[in-house]
């Protein structure tokens, strides 16, 4: 009974619905399909490709458009005062070292330079006669030594006659008035005598005295000699400084002076750019320094030329501190309302003078710095100190040449060698014409 009841019931379930009929399977889109895998693949390799560009390129530099110009400023500031008689230079003007730039008048540096010089000879023929008079005490002493033998005779002298009458008193043939005057002469005699060695003893000292104002030294090393020259030197100084020059080759930038000025010591008259010694200061974040070290190329693009020019440079130096740390009023980060922020440190970067030479750069702007840092075997931070001079001009040791020059010719002049300067100057000149 239940067999047939099973083949009815598989019979009417095989039989279509015709309100209900059964749902197909939706038709898959091929093209949809190869979009997506198209994109998927484009993803992929271009996660691939940065990936790749990460690690093989971009890891390899670091960069920044916060960077800028710097050079040195150069202030002209006079060493004395006075009042600007001739400008001989203008912003915008190229000037070379050594050329001048302001002069201020001379007129009272001239006349404190007569009077230290006068001071000077004065000084010297002072000195000449402190040596002069070590002869005249010595013979002094000398007579004075004569005065005791002297002394010394008339002591005798008086002696023998007083024993004498001494010898005679008794028989009556020298008076007692007699035997008197000769008591009296002979102690006249024993007082010229004190006083005379009273007297070496005096000139001795005079002669000590006047030998420890000379003793040991000459008349051009003489404390009181010295002590003149130096004014001199001083003085003539002073004269030279009337002229204020250009140390290094350079652009004028920042006059101030004006004719007639009366200006003092120390203030800025204008400025010398020499902007072939310019550099660039690039202020890399501080997860930047990690890789930077000194002496990587740097190539460098500035706003003013563009992407055309391209200036190579060299990492000499990384900044001791923050742009924070030497601002005019530091964060205090120890309040309570704190926000990190990130710093940022001046890297230096020397560029090529060649380059500079064909496209100048001004002092201040803005430049694009690359930092080619797959070479990490140099040094953070210097650790020798420089072997020479950053700027030195020679200007400065000629006029102290020179000063002693003027001192040396007021010391002969003075002291009885100016025949043998003059002389000497004579067979220089002669040899300078037979060259």
């Amino acid at each position: 009974m239940n067999a047939p009841q099973s083949s009815d019931s598989n019979a009417s379930s095989s039989i279509t619905d015709p309100v209900h009929p059964p749902t197909k399977p939706p038709a898959r889109n091929p093209q949809r399909r190869k979009a997506l895998t198209a994109l998927a693949t484009v993803v992929v390799l271009g996660g691939l490709g940065w990936a790749l560009y990460e690690y093989f390129s971009a890891s390899h530099y670091e960069s920044t458009d916060n960077a800028y110009v710097q050079g040195n400023v150069i202030q002209i500031t006079p060493q004395i005062g006075g009042t600007a008689m001739a400008i001989m230079a203008d912003d915008t003007d190229f000037v070379k070292a050594g050329q001048t730039l302001v002069q201020l008048d001379p007129a009272d540096a001239k006349v404190a330079l007569d009077q230290s010089e006068a001071a000077l000879a004065e000084a010297v023929r002072q000195v000449r006669t402190l040596y002069a008079n070590n002869g005249t005490l010595a013979a002094q002493i000398a007579l004075r030594d004569a005065d005791v033998v002297k002394a010394q005779s008339e002591i005798s002298r008086a002696s023998d006659d007083l024993n004498r009458r001494q010898s005679l008193i008794g028989n009556g043939a020298v008076s007692k008035e007699e035997l008197n005057h000769s008591q009296t002469q002979l102690a006249t005699a024993k007082s010229a005598l004190a006083a005379a060695n009273a007297g070496v003893i005096a000139a001795r000292e005079q002669l000590t005295s006047n030998q420890a104002l000379t003793e040991g030294t000459s008349i051009e090393q003489h404390p009181s000699v010295q002590m003149a020259a130096a004014k001199v030197r001083e003085a003539y100084l002073a004269t030279q400084r009337t002229a204020l020059f250009a140390p290094v080759d350079g652009y004028v930038a920042k006059r101030t002076v004006q004719l007639g000025q009366r200006v003092a010591a120390g203030m800025p008259l204008m400025s010398i750019i020499p902007l072939g010694q310019v550099w660039v200061d690039a202020n890399f974040k501080e997860v930047q320094l990690r890789t930077i070290r000194i002496g990587q190329p740097a190539t460098l693009v500035a706003d003013l030329y563009g992407k055309k020019v391209e200036y190579n440079g060299t990492v000499v130096g990384l900044g001791a501190g923050t742009g924070a740390a030497f601002s005019l009023l530091p964060a205090q980060n120890a309040t309570g309302n704190w926000i990190k922020v990130v710093q940022r440190v001046p890297v230096r970067i020397a560029l090529d003078a060649k380059q500079l030479q064909e496209n100048p750069l001004l002092v201040g702007l803005s430049m694009v710095a690359e930092i080619d840092v797959s070479k990490r075997d140099g040094k953070t931070l210097a650790d020798a100190p420089r072997a020479a001079a950053l700027l030195q001009p020679q200007a400065y040791a000629a006029k102290g040449d020179a000063a002693n020059d003027d001192v040396r010719r007021v010391i002969a002049a003075n002291s009885g060698k100016a025949s043998a300067v003059a002389s000497g100057r004579v067979a220089q000149r002669q040899a300078i014409q037979a060259q």
